[in-house]
């Protein structure tokens, strides 16, 4: 692989996007004669940006476009929605974009694929950052840096974040009432939890569920490690990143921070894992949750707003959609996940990507420089189907119609816990997260099943860090 090719051979050795491979394999035969010229519009000129489908609704691409336009009138600009199941679905695409040859400029790339992107795809955004930095300054001083450092690798910048969500705990006050409970402090532990799940549960029938939580890398079982101070893969920082954070941060706002996040040895077998692992299959014993079930979590607006389930763990992006579902601002609210051994919390963020197949990467640092604009972000985030990036956007008034009351805990999240940080997602997170889904279900579908199914993920995830991607 070369900066500005990328063979098919490459691409299929992507193992981890079985998707992708997939549909790379379907267009053999009219490989050699698949070209960007194939595609109408491609090479009108335009700058082109690849977003998850579901990421903005049309009237908010549409505001970007218009926005886009009239700073930058001299730079045609595309925004291509791409259709994808989730975040994997949606990287495996792009690879098959890239391979044959309609590669955009810009890729919306969230935490799943930063270092994928980073290592292989994308261009490092070092020397704009620099040659722009009073221009960002504003930028900066309203971003957290814990986000900022999400978006590293080896040293370098490789996004702006422009969203975020920490998987904090959302409660149904119906449901609360019933119990004759109320929302629990900030510093609830995993034990007042478990007696609140087991209140919910005698006020409630045998159609309710206390606990309800989907089996994925983020919010699936990874908070519950993060709180038990461990992680799937061994936790590090590469060296470097001196440059961005002496340039934007103050020194208490800087300290510790590094060249970005690295995910090395697997240890799905160390005792905190376990352990925490055998909580939640305590829960399923005493039917204070479900085995989790796999998806995007979109089943479960439905049973928490008509009161089917009392607790779930989502981010800033479940006000939106509560909203959207017909729950009232009053019916529920939100709290920090409960401590165990620290009270750590694990987010996701995202951002536009650079890919060094781009012809024109001056003009995508300036749509990069755009999209991370306040008011471009006002018009995007407008029924809070996210965590804005920029903590000034976090207002009182963002939070009246969809709620809840404590809205200030998606930001307060990073203040509160400096050491929170992304989910594990190193350039092998497709296979990693395979591995995490598979085994995470078979450890929780019988009693005793923890210890077996472990030793088992902990051989996969092996094999899957030994592969190069």
């Amino acid at each position: 692989m070369t900066d500005s090719h990328l063979t098919r051979r490459t691409l299929l050795r992507y193992g981890a996007y079985g998707a992708g491979a997939a549909a790379l394999g379907g267009t053999a035969a009219s490989w050699d004669r698949l070209t960007g010229a194939d595609i109408p519009g491609r090479d009108d000129g335009s700058l082109v940006v690849a977003t998850l489908g579901s990421a903005f609704d049309p009237a908010a691409v549409r505001a970007l476009r218009e926005g886009f336009r009239e700073l930058h009138p001299d730079i045609p600009l595309r925004v291509n929605a791409v259709q994808a199941v989730d975040w994997s679905d949606f990287f495996a695409k792009i690879l098959t974009q890239i391979a044959a040859g309609t590669a955009p400029d810009l890729v919306y790339v969230a935490t799943e694929g930063v270092q994928l992107f980073a290592r292989r795809l994308g261009v490092p955004l070092d020397r704009w950052v620099r040659r722009d930095a009073d221009e960002l300054r504003e930028y900066f001083a309203d971003v957290h840096p814990s986000l900022v450092e999400s978006m590293m690798y080896e040293g370098s910048l490789h996004q702006l974040p422009v969203e975020f969500n920490a998987a904090d705990m959302y409660l149904n006050r119906q449901v609360l009432r019933r119990a004759g409970a109320d929302v629990p402090p900030p510093d609830w532990t995993r034990d007042d939890f478990t007696a609140l799940l087991r209140r919910m549960k005698r006020s409630s029938d045998a159609h309710f569920t206390p606990y309800f939580w989907t089996n994925r890398l983020w919010g699936g079982v990874m908070p519950w490690l993060f709180a038990n101070d461990t992680n799937l893969l061994a936790e590090s920082k590469a060296p470097g990143g001196s440059w961005l954070w002496d340039t934007f941060y103050p020194a208490g706002r800087r300290r510790g921070r590094g060249g970005g996040f690295r995910w090395t040895t697997p240890q799905a077998t160390e005792d905190r894992v376990v352990e925490a692992y055998e909580y939640l299959a305590s829960l399923v014993r005493e039917d204070l949750c479900t085995r989790p079930e796999g998806g995007n979590g979109s089943n479960l607006v439905g049973v928490f707003s008509t009161g089917r389930v009392g607790v779930t763990p989502a981010g800033g992006f479940w006000a939106g959609g509560l909203h959207l579902a017909g729950m009232d601002p009053d019916g529920y609210d939100v709290q920090y996940f409960p401590r165990r051994l620290t009270q750590r919390h694990q987010f996701g963020a995202a951002g536009y990507a650079m890919l060094r197949t781009s012809k024109m990467q001056d003009a995508a640092w300036e749509f990069i420089k755009y999209a991370a604009r306040k008011d471009t972000l006002t018009r995007l985030f407008r029924s809070n189907q996210t965590t804005p990036a920029r903590r000034s956007m976090l207002t009182e008034s963002r939070y009246r119609e969809t709620g809840p009351a404590n809205w200030r805990v998606f930001y307060d999240t990073l203040d509160r816990f400096p050491d929170t940080g992304p989910i594990p997602a190193p350039p092998q997170v497709a296979e990693v997260e395979q591995v995490l889904l598979k085994h995470t279900g078979a450890a929780l579908s019988s009693p005793r099943a923890v210890r077996p199914a472990l030793r088992r993920m902990q051989g996969d995830l092996e094999k899957a860090m030994e592969r190069e991607i």
